[in-house]
């Protein structure tokens, strides 16, 4: 199958020339979030390449850092690893691969349909942060692990996924016995996210933008958590459990 590039104002798509309706819609969305990301963050990034895999092998073949992420998280979150991002592009899965990705629970489809906007939150959350990725370099990825819960979880949170990972939060709760605080690496796509919703919750939007900027990677930025939120660690992470309660609550 032949590839072809669909532009819009701040992204060109890569993709099979079939994919070209999905693709214009795919940007379409990517535009609007953009614009959401602009009246909230000093640098939006452009021109940004959209590279579109049909199929997940393809991904993992053109984001090497990907596999070894996915490695890490606990398997209640691998599904949700549906792209990669670097410097100036983000890897995503073709909307029908994500479809067919998504499992039968309620929330999975629209979680994953939101990942194109998850990857290039990712981008925003570099740019804007020192701390966070990209670029990717051994050094960086080590970085990205020790503050995993705040890289994912920001993006998690961005993209509007977190009313969507429910089903996710129970399973890893079932499955996978008591999660620390904050979350590890292994737990970041689906629980780290909770916890920049529960400080919105608490503190709104601008103490969740402070959190993304000030996070210390040599103390997997409990520092600057206890001061978004303006209590103890022990006590941050009473709040936390509790909100995960109410979130699984049946």
């Amino acid at each position: 199958m032949a590839w072809t590039e669909t532009a819009s104002l701040s992204f060109v798509a890569r993709h099979e020339s079939s994919e070209g309706d999905a693709a214009a819609a795919l940007l379409e969305d990517l535009e609007a979030f953009r614009v959401e990301q602009e009246a909230l963050f000093e640098e939006v990034p452009g021109e940004v390449a959209v590279v579109v895999h049909p199929r997940p092998l393809m991904l993992a073949l053109a984001a090497p850092w990907l596999p070894l992420a996915r490695m890490a998280c606990a398997p209640a979150g691998r599904r949700y690893f549906a792209g990669w991002f670097a410097s100036g592009e983000i890897h995503v899965l073709s909307p029908a691969a994500l479809e067919r990705r998504a499992s039968a629970v309620p929330g999975s489809r629209e979680a994953l349909l939101r990942s194109p906007r998850h990857e290039y939150a990712h981008l925003v959350l570099g740019a804007n942060t020192p701390s966070l990725p990209p670029p990717f370099s051994p050094s960086t990825f080590r970085r990205y692990l020790r503050l995993a819960w705040l890289c994912e979880g920001a993006a998690t949170h961005l993209a509007g996924q977190v009313p969507h990972m429910r089903a996710a939060i129970l399973r890893r709760m079932r499955e996978g016995g008591r999660p620390a605080f904050p979350p590890p690496a292994r737990d970041a796509v689906v629980l780290g996210g909770t916890v920049l919703s529960l400080l919105e919750r608490e503190h709104g939007r601008d103490a969740c933008l402070a959190l993304t900027s000030s996070a210390d990677p040599d103390d997997r930025g409990t520092g600057a958590l206890t001061a978004a939120f303006g209590h103890p660690l022990d006590e941050v992470e009473r709040l936390w459990r509790d909100y995960l309660g109410e979130l699984t609550a049946i």
